[in-house]
């Protein structure tokens, strides 16, 4: 029952209905027998009176028909001895859209029909008098039960207006006496899952499902005495709220159940950001003597002419800080810990050798970060200088940024300039680097400032400014362990 959803129980409880499993019989309410007679009566003196014509007989109902057992007071009938059904108009009187209105004598098609009613809203178009009166067939009168056969089949509603008519795609089911059937009894059985196992039955429609009106005539009714049609409708009409507040308890938790592996993920990169996923420990130093490390580090680098001495960044202002973090760590910027602002080496499509493994964005999978595919440059049309990247480069893609394509470089190889290749100072882990730049305090901060509608990208300026929450290297290895521990268990969830 768990995994019945709000439809699934509608559809249970009108099946019940139908069956005469919803509410117990009473021997005092008569047998459906009694009513048929009461509506043959009807209908013959409805008949001499000329206000209907006579229908051609039916087949009776065979034993191979009938779908299930009903109680023995009840009656399997076929839907023409209790409705008269009615076709729309289709002749040359027959109404174009483009001179329908809004004020008037109601139109009816499919999209007016909920299940319970007519709709009276904005797509309700209307009939003049002269329209109608041209009309010969399709004429609707309060009571009539409104039922597609074409399209949208079986969708159906309770005609509420004293006159209107119908589009060529429904037909009416117009009651032969006076309340031998509860029009809202019917109106269950057109929503239970036996009327809908009929269409599929008399369904003739290939490219567009198609049910004939002479069809809908043969399906089949269970029908009970008149009272217990009353005491059913009353029943489900008690019932039904109940499945509504399950409908939105269901959806709630379907949402959540949906939300939940990625909320989780999000939640272990965050506690890892804040230094919540692994416990410190004294003996592995602090981050302020790797940051010296760093600094020294790139001072002999820009002396031996190796990299470019860049423009100092702004110290880090406290109302910047996103979130605390251990006493043992230390906020940075990327550009003061990393490559990231330094000019990249580039490759022209002449110089690139037919083996050099080629990565372009389309070879990385969203939000994981996974290669697709690898190629060779062999096996793909290059054009344009490209990007020389490095085994254990972080590779981060600065066009989409949401998407979440980063990486560290298994290998050497080239690609796209859509992707940023850059290392780290001193004794930084490159995988800690990739989870940061993963983390949701990031990707939030860089969605919120790229640039460019259809193909958002993020600055330069933006990245070398991100603050980075860095522990020491110990830690830093023993988050990345803990992360691609857990993380996989979340993955499962959503599968």
């Amino acid at each position: 029952v768990t995994n019945l959803n709000a439809q699934d129980l509608k559809n249970s409880i009108l099946q019940l209905a139908v069956q005469g499993k919803l509410v117990e019989q009473r021997a005092e309410e008569g047998i459906a027998r009694e009513l048929l007679e009461q509506i043959n009566l009807e209908k013959d003196q409805l008949i001499k009176d000329k206000k209907i014509k006579k229908s051609k007989p039916l087949p009776e109902i065979t034993e191979d028909e009938i779908p299930f057992e009903i109680p023995e007071s009840w009656e399997w009938v076929r839907l023409n001895v209790l409705f008269e059904v009615l076709n729309g108009d289709r002749g040359k009187n027959y109404p174009a859209k483009s001179t329908l209105h809004h004020e008037g004598i109601p139109f009816i098609s499919a999209v007016n029909l909920d299940g319970k009613s007519v709709l009276k809203d904005d797509n309700l178009l209307c009939l003049s008098k002269e329209q109608y009166d041209k009309l010969g067939n399709g004429k609707l009168i309060k009571g009539d039960v409104v039922v597609c056969i074409r399209g949208s089949l079986g969708k159906h509603g309770n005609y509420p207006f004293d006159v209107g008519a119908i589009a060529s795609s429904l037909v009416i089911c117009r009651q032969h006496g006076d309340d031998e059937i509860l029009s809202e009894y019917f109106m269950r059985y057109l929503d239970a899952p036996l009327f809908f196992s009929q269409i599929r039955l008399y369904d003739n429609g290939t490219a567009q499902p198609n049910l004939a009106a002479k069809s809908l005539e043969q399906f089949l009714i269970p029908l009970p005495p008149l009272e217990e049609q009353h005491r059913i409708v009353a029943k489900i009409e008690k019932i039904l709220p109940y499945i509504d507040q399950y409908d939105k308890a269901y959806t709630k938790l379907e949402t959540f159940n949906k939300k939940f592996p990625e909320n989780m993920k999000k939640s272990i990169l965050q506690m890892a950001m804040q230094g919540k996923l692994v416990e410190q420990r004294p003996e592995e130093g602090t981050a302020d003597g790797l940051y010296e490390q760093i600094v020294a580090e790139k001072a002999q680098l820009i002396k031996d002419g190796k990299i470019k001495k860049e423009k100092p960044l702004l110290e880090i202002a406290e109302d910047e800080i996103p979130f605390e973090i251990p006493s043992s760590w230390k906020w940075v910027r990327l550009g003061e810990i990393s490559s990231y602002a330094q000019t990249k080496k580039k490759i022209s499509p002449n110089d690139i050798k037919d083996d050099m493994w080629s990565l372009d964005l389309e070879d990385i999978e969203k939000d994981t970060g996974a290669i697709l595919n690898r190629v060779c440059a062999s096996e793909r049309k290059i054009s344009g200088d490209k990007v020389i990247f490095e085994k254990g480069n972080i590779l981060y893609s600065k066009l989409r940024p949401y998407l979440l394509k980063i990486l560290v470089a298994s290998d050497d190889g080239i690609c796209t300039p859509e992707l940023v290749p850059f290392d780290t100072y001193g004794e930084i882990y490159n995988r800690y680097i990739m989870w940061v730049l993963r983390a949701p305090f990031v990707n939030f901060a860089v969605n919120a400032v790229s640039y460019g509608v259809k193909m958002p990208r993020v600055g330069t300026e933006t990245m070398v400014n991100l603050l980075v929450p860095l522990p020491p290297l110990e830690e830093q290895k023993r988050i990345v362990a803990k992360i691609e521990e857990l993380l996989p268990y979340c993955d499962q969830l959503i599968k």
